[in-house]
């Protein structure tokens, strides 16, 4: 890659390097084929991936089309008994392909896709390609609701991480490594119960990424991280993560990250009891974020739209919404790693109709439960827990409800100060 395409990416140019990339394809394209002219090729091929994903989207025809044809050219290039001068191209294109189908996601593609990637990886026992293999491998468990699994190859993807050698690699595969670990693991962190640790790693992430080129890590670190902020309650930090992102995004010309900013803000709007605008923003954003080919994360931004729906009084919507939710996770994606608060929200919203159906809700805070514990989810019990105590609570089973909660309250050791550890502590003070 020449150098001002190399400039381009540095400093997240990525209209600029898209333009200049695709130019280059087609001059090599009238030129007669030789060995050094197919691996330029593979090369300029391999780069268009990252601006492609970050200005069109991840999983947009475009960048999905884009690590095909630069795994087609590796292909046709070892056939020809060529041999790349740079190991990484491969796992570069591979990584494209993995992007593409995790954001247009299919739990069970997913996994076996970064469980090829990792194999291949440890076949040739390099550091990067385990490095990102064990990222690729926790990220896709994570989401699939296999969360101790996957918090264990994030764990095993930062200890392979060097900063001052692998940073550089952030132009290649679009994300640094190690912001990209720092920011996916607060989620499995706190889903097992450690919101405190979850915080550290998401203001550790956000630090680096602010010292790493391109801005790409940057929008991707204020993004997951904001998430953090609000599984902990604490929308008064992710507010202005988001409109950061979105800044950034509008400067970059970065849609994908423009469309997932949208739908932060609606899941802001309604977790601040702008439920009007919530519905509006959500819907505004879904239909940003699947322009871009994207289905990563429907269960969980449809909840919310749920919940937004329900406080308008307009039920309907709401059961139809945690309808496609549930069947997102259970057959469509498999994406479910928020299962528990899907079945825990669809009993509150059984609660609020106007006729209260208690039998109902109370079956689905028991699947709620029984998920989260077979997940290891003690964030998601403890809510699951808290709904089902009030409502038995409200039938008169305050000893009942205490007992249940109780235990619960009392594995964990950290995160006191978050708003779900607050809530837990005052209702069992209220059911002693």
């Amino acid at each position: 890659m020449n150098s001002p395409l190399q400039r381009s990416l540095d400093r997240s140019a990525l209209v600029e390097a898209t333009e200049q990339l695709t130019r280059a394809l087609g001059q090599i394209a009238t030129l007669p084929a030789t060995t050094a002219l197919r691996d330029e090729e593979i090369k300029v091929q391999v780069a268009l991936i990252t601006p492609l994903i970050h200005v069109r989207g991840y999983a947009a025809p475009e960048a999905r089309a884009a690590a095909e044809r630069a795994r087609l050219l590796i292909d046709k290039a070892e056939a020809l008994g060529e041999h790349l001068e740079d190991p990484l191209l491969l796992f570069s294109a591979l990584y494209g392909i993995w992007t593409a189908n995790y954001v247009g996601f299919n739990g069970d593609v997913v996994r076996d896709l970064a469980a090829q990637f990792l194999a291949l990886a440890e076949q040739q026992g390099a550091t990067v390609p385990l490095m990102v293999g064990h990222r690729l491998t926790g990220i896709s468990l994570l989401c699939i609701g296999d969360i101790v699994q996957g918090r264990t190859h994030l764990d095993r993807a930062f200890a392979l991480y060097d900063a001052a050698a692998h940073r550089p690699l952030a132009t290649r595969i679009g994300i640094d490594t190690g912001v990209s670990v720092l920011s996916y693991r607060p989620l499995a962190l706190w889903l097992l119960g450690y919101p405190d640790a979850a915080l550290a790693d998401s203001r550790s992430a956000l630090k680096d990424a602010r010292e790493v080129s391109p801005a790409t890590s940057l929008m991707y670190a204020l993004t997951m991280t904001s998430l953090t902020h609000i599984c902990r309650g604490d929308c008064a930090a992710a507010a202005p993560q988001i409109d950061e992102v979105v800044s950034w995004a509008n400067e970059k010309g970065a849609g994908f990250w423009k469309a997932y900013g949208m739908l932060v803000r609606g899941w802001l709007s309604g977790m601040t009891a702008k439920r009007s605008d919530a519905v509006d923003t959500i819907t505004a954003g879904i239909a940003a974020w699947r322009s871009t080919g994207a289905t990563l994360w429907t269960p969980w931004y449809l909840s919310y739209l749920v919940a937004a729906h329900a406080e308008l009084g307009q039920f309907d919507d709401a059961w139809r919404c945690i309808g496609q939710a549930m069947t997102v996770m259970e057959t469509t994606t498999k994406e479910r790693w928020c299962e528990a608060e899907a079945h825990r929200t669809a009993g509150e919203i059984a609660l609020m109709l106007p006729e209260r159906d208690a039998a109902r809700a109370e079956a689905y805070f028991e699947r709620a439960l029984a998920v989260a514990r077979k997940q290891q989810a003690k964030s998601w019990e403890l809510r699951a827990a808290m709904s089902m105590a009030r409502l038995w609570r409200d039938q008169g089973k305050r000893q009942q409800a205490h007992d249940l909660l109780a235990p619960v309250y009392g594995w964990f050791t950290e995160g006191f100060d978050t708003l779900d550890l607050k809530e837990a502590k005052a209702l069992l003070d209220e059911l002693a």
